[in-house]
C-alpha cells in the first residue's frame, strides 16, 4: 500500500503555518454492534503545534486519548487540550499508545472502506488549520484492545 502523505491546507487569511505532514493513516476494523475504535497514523510538523481535534462522519464522538502504564495497569484517558506536536518530530498514534478514539459509530468498520477525517491543527500563534486524511480500514489482525472494547460513553 503506497503511503499517503498530506500536507497542511494553508488559508490565505492566515500567515503561513508550519507544514504538517500524515503518514500511514488507518482506522481498526470493528465486529457488528462494536460502538468504538480506533485511528491510527504519524504526524510530523515543522513546528511546533498540536493536534486539537478530529473530526468524522462516521463517528458521533471523537477525541484524542494517550494509554500509558500507571502502577501496573494499562490506563486509557482522553486529552482535551489536544497532543503536542514537537518541531520536527514525528508523533506516532499506534494501538497502546496515543490515539484517536471513533466512538459512538454509526455504522460497521469494514475492511476496504475508507474513513474521511478531518484534523484540526493549532500553531503556537493559536491559529488553526485543517488538513484532510483519508485512512482505509484495516482487518483485526488480533482482537480490539479490552480498553477499545470496554468504552462506552
Amino acid at each position: 500500500m503506497k503511503r499517503i502523505a498530506l500536507a497542511a491546507l494553508i488559508f490565505a487569511a492566515f500567515p503561513i503555518m508550519a507544514q504538517v505532514t500524515v503518514k500511514d493513516p488507518w482506522v481498526r476494523a470493528t465486529v457488528s454492534q462494536q460502538k468504538a475504535t480506533g485511528a491510527f497514523m504519524q504526524i510530523t510538523s515543522a513546528q511546533d503545534a498540536r493536534l486539537v481535534e478530529v473530526k468524522a462522519p462516521v463517528a458521533g464522538v471523537i477525541e484524542i486519548h494517550e494509554m500509558k502504564m500507571e502502577k501496573d495497569v494499562m490506563k486509557m484517558r482522553a486529552m482535551p487540550g489536544g497532543l503536542d506536536l514537537p518541531a520536527g518530530k514525528g508523533v506516532e498514534l499506534k494501538p497502546g499508545g496515543y490515539h484517536v478514539m471513533l466512538m459512538d459509530l454509526k455504522q460497521q468498520m469494514k475492511e476496504g472502506d475508507t474513513v474521511p477525517m478531518t484534523l484540526v491543527i493549532e500553531g503556537k500563534d493559536k491559529k488553526r488549520t485543517t488538513i484532510e486524511v483519508k485512512a482505509p480500514v484495516k482487518p483485526l489482525a488480533t482482537a480490539p484492545s479490552k480498553m477499545e472494547s470496554e468504552h462506552k460513553h
